[in-house]
């Protein structure tokens, strides 16, 4: 049986003939720069996270980018985040000449760890090995990824910005329609919870485009406005210009596209969810939970799961529905790589997100980081992989996956 890690063919077959419609009525209109389409989506998505402004840029990479320009950061800055994500998040500090400043994540989330980011701002000091000290003063922006389509503990995380007066930026590119139980018992979705919430549209995402896409939502009228002015360069009115910004414009095709496809997200979210707890289910009746063979993906705050498997704080909420959207599913085994060549040969699409932390890339050698600095991320690199995990998957391709990996763990 062939089992890829994602098969965008299943999803795009019945909304073909809508996409195509949508692109031709793009192509028809001659406008091909923002326009239409791309208003009618950032209000739609705006909607959606219930967020007051959203603003369509190139990618998620630019929504993070285009987030800490509006912030003001740059030479000299410092900007805290996570070692263990994507490249682009700490790549788009590097690019404005901003010192990236990593703290390790929770075991059981893989998101940045509250507690640790507290330590690193009273300390001033991030790394028991590298010492590398930093000035509070200079911390300009804190970047919590909500990995995999669970939130981070945004409670915490606030908690402690709040205290320095640092803002939040949440990288939610994974995380759209991803909710988190506020202490106050309100819900509030991925991306709303900080001063700017930024969204991949990637087509490996939840909701995701034909080509690169994003999108940056915020509640502050000031930023919003900035964000505008930045994306065109800098220009108001056009052709003058006050700050330097830089070309990043959605485009209106790519709008066109996730106009159609926005309607079905929350639909794909529990489809997801649904192949997630039947994964679970299949590796509990295996005994390759039981055995600690395998570390399934935690809902840490899922009504009912209880708070002894995790060290995030924040209270279980009965309302809360999208408690994680599984962008990925992602489990933790020993002989990870072992397993992923096995799999392979079974005709079983996997992946390793991520495999080198940022603290051990080569680019980001001269931050003067070393091995063991950040042993969560480091443990997570060499022992996670995801396993397929997209609606369309069904329950005879789900027990192959877990008949082979069961299989795996028996030899």
């Amino acid at each position: 049986m062939n089992v890829p890690l994602l098969d965008i063919k299943a999803q795009l077959a019945p909304l073909r003939d809508d996409i195509l419609k949508a692109i031709t009525e793009v192509v028809d209109s001659t406008q091909y720069i923002m326009g239409p389409k791309v208003a009618e989506l950032e209000e739609r998505i705006a909607a959606y996270c219930n967020a007051k402004h959203a603003v369509g840029v190139t990618s998620g990479t630019d929504a993070l980018l285009i987030s800490l320009m509006a912030l003001g950061v740059g030479p000299g800055d410092v900007v805290i985040t996570t070692p263990y994500s994507f490249f682009a998040t700490a790549g788009v500090i590097a690019r404005l000449h901003a010192q990236p400043v990593f703290v390790d994540i929770d075991p059981v989330t893989y998101n940045l760890d509250p507690a640790l980011l507290r330590e690193a701002l009273e300390k001033g000091v991030t790394g028991d090995i590298s010492k590398r000290k930093f000035s509070v003063s200079r911390v300009k922006a804190i970047i919590p990824v909500h990995l995999y389509g669970q939130c981070a503990d945004m409670s915490g995380i606030l908690d402690v910005a709040a205290k320095y007066n640092v803002p939040v930026i949440e990288d939610a590119a994974q995380a759209i329609g991803a909710e988190y139980p506020m202490p106050d018992g309100t819900v509030r979705k991925a991306g709303t919870m900080a001063a700017m919430g930024c969204f991949s549209f990637f087509p490996s995402k939840n909701l995701g485009c034909m080509g690169d896409g994003g999108m940056v939502v915020t509640q502050d009228d000031a930023l919003a406005d900035k964000l505008r002015i930045l994306r065109v360069h800098g220009g108001k009115p056009k052709y003058y210009h006050k700050i330097i910004g830089g070309n990043f414009r959605l485009d209106p095709m790519q709008a066109a596209i996730l106009l159609v496809k926005l309607p079905y997200l929350n639909q794909w979210h529990k489809a997801r969810q649904k192949n997630a707890d039947h994964y679970d289910g299949l590796m509990q009746e295996a005994g390759m939970l039981t055995d600690g063979l395998v570390t399934t993906p935690k809902r840490v705050y899922k009504a009912g799961t209880g708070s002894t498997d995790t060290s995030t704080k924040s209270p279980r909420h009965a309302g809360l529905e999208y408690d994680h959207i599984f962008n990925q599913y992602v489990i933790r085994v020993n002989d990870r790589d072992k397993l992923r060549a096995f799999l392979k040969d079974k005709g079983i699409g996997t992946e390793v997100y991520y495999p080198v932390p940022f603290h051990l890339q080569e680019c980001f050698f001269d931050l003067a980081y070393r091995e063991g600095d950040f042993p969560e991320s480091e443990s997570a690199a060499k022992h996670t992989v995801a396993l397929p995990i997209y609606p369309e998957l069904s329950k005879e391709q789900q027990a192959y996956v877990v008949e082979c990996v069961a299989h795996f763990c028996d030899r």
